[in-house]
Order: structure tokens, then sequence, then C-alpha cells
């Protein structure tokens, strides 16, 4: 089950893919479509996220940004 993190209330654009980058802010890239390239990342907000080890990172339906603990080995 996700957590909240924190609330950014991002409205998603078609095209795009949405990601965490390695400060902690919500970015955008133009995807790579049909022999195309893809373009340059942007940043859309800055957040400032301190990550925690051991838990995934993304961005929700709501625009905002979540955690979920990994699952790490099996038994």
């Amino acid at each position: 089950m996700a957590e909240k993190v924190t609330k950014a209330g991002i409205k998603r654009a078609k095209g795009y893919l949405y990601y965490i980058d390695k400060k902690g802010n919500i970015s955008r890239a133009k995807m790579a479509r049909g022999g195309k390239k893809g373009g340059k990342p942007e940043q859309v907000k800055k957040v400032g996220i301190k990550r925690v080890k051991g838990y995934l990172y993304f961005i929700d339906k709501k625009g905002d940004v979540s955690r979920a603990k990994m699952k790490r080995g099996r038994k």
C-alpha cells in the first residue's frame, strides 16, 4: 500500500513521462514515439524530497508524490 509523501497537484500533459529526479523534484521528458527522439528533461515543480532507502517513489493519479515499500528477496 502506498503512502502520500507530499501534495504537488501536477496536471499531466499527453506525450510526456513524469518522474522524480535525483534532487527530489518532479521533472518531465517528451517520450520517444515512432522513430522520433525523446526530449530533454525539464523541471515541473520543485519539491525537494529526501528519499528513504527501501521505498519506491512515484507520482500517483492525483499528481502527488507517493511512496511504497519495495519487496526485496524471495523466500
